[in-house]
């Protein structure tokens, strides 16, 4: 393991915040949570004005650097650094993009608790020197493909979460579904909650929680069509559970309908993050192509 480093940001106090108090440049100006301040003063962090290291109660005045240094994290013991296959699109202090393989979990279950995406994202750490734990901003199903967020500190993960739920992260997927659809442009509008007699199986229900996902299709063959959808909502296999209550469960997803005659996992894959950086301001747009065993899918139904 590498020596770890320190994850800290800097901000200069604009000439508008005139006689305030570093406890309110921080929580009212940079959404910083009280938590989030405890752990810094009590966890191994820093607040820094000038690079002279102070309290919240500091006057801060226009033109001051504010540095915060993130105390390091501590990482489950259930969760060891392993070195599973994932790709790393784009990576700063605070955040990484990372291409996430089909049939690796987001994060650990029952079934297989040493074997996840988390569990590789420790093994990086290790490898780095990263004093972080896995903070996943948006998850993707164990057999869903594509890009993901994960923040580096909990502070940055707070902030994500919340421009996910203003709607400042658009989620963009692609997915092959069953059939030709007969409005190949639309929303489907349902709310998703448990099935009775599964604890892994959702249903469209109005006891729901609220979903809501829109779709264009891209193209079509006589059993099949390429759609890109994006999602308004972030329920539980909602994707999935949309496409099956409208008879176009997607290809390969036995658990709702689909046909697995052409590709042995749901065919869906997340190809296109779009947000501004909570703590940058800078707008970002990573896009990642259909993976192989997609690609060959559409290409056998195009035939067919």
């Amino acid at each position: 393991m590498k020596n770890l480093r320190n994850l800290s940001i800097t901000w200069e106090i604009p000439p508008s915040l005139s006689g305030k108090v570093l406890r309110e440049f921080l929580r009212d100006e940079k959404q910083m949570s009280r938590k989030t301040l405890a752990e810094i003063k009590y966890k191994g962090g820093a607040l820094l004005v000038n690079d002279r290291e102070e309290t919240v109660r500091a006057l801060v005045k226009p033109g001051d650097k504010i540095t915060v240094v993130f105390p390091p994290e501590q990482v489950s013991p259930l969760l060891t650094g392993k070195t599973y296959p994932f790709s790393i699109v784009a990576e700063d202090d605070h955040m990484m993009v990372v291409h996430k393989p089909a049939g690796l979990p987001t994060v650990p279950s029952k079934e297989r608790p040493g074997y996840s995406l988390a569990h590789a994202v420790i093994g990086y750490y290790e490898c780095e020197g990263v004093p972080s734990t896995f903070h996943a901003v948006n998850r993707l199903d164990k057999d869903t493909s594509g890009l993901m967020i994960v923040a580096k500190h909990r502070y940055a993960h707070d902030l994500f979460v919340k421009a996910q739920q203003k709607g400042n992260l658009v989620r963009e997927y692609q997915a092959l579904v069953s059939g030709q659809l007969e409005k190949k442009e639309g929303t489907i509008d349902a709310a998703i909650g448990r099935k009775e007699s599964s604890i892994i199986e959702r249903i469209v229900s109005p006891g729901g929680q609220p979903a809501i996902t829109h779709y264009q299709a891209l193209a079509e063959s006589r059993n099949a069509s390429l759609v890109h959808v994006q999602l308004e909502t972030g329920r539980t296999h909602q994707i999935r559970v949309h496409f099956a209550s409208i008879n176009h469960p997607l290809l390969g997803d036995t658990l709702y309908g689909g046909n697995s005659s052409t590709i042995s996992r749901h065919a869906l894959h997340s190809w296109k993050l779009t947000f501004e950086h909570p703590l940058t301001g800078k707008m970002h747009t990573y896009v990642e192509k259909l993976p192989q065993d997609m690609e060959a899918a559409w290409l056998r139904e195009s035939e067919a």
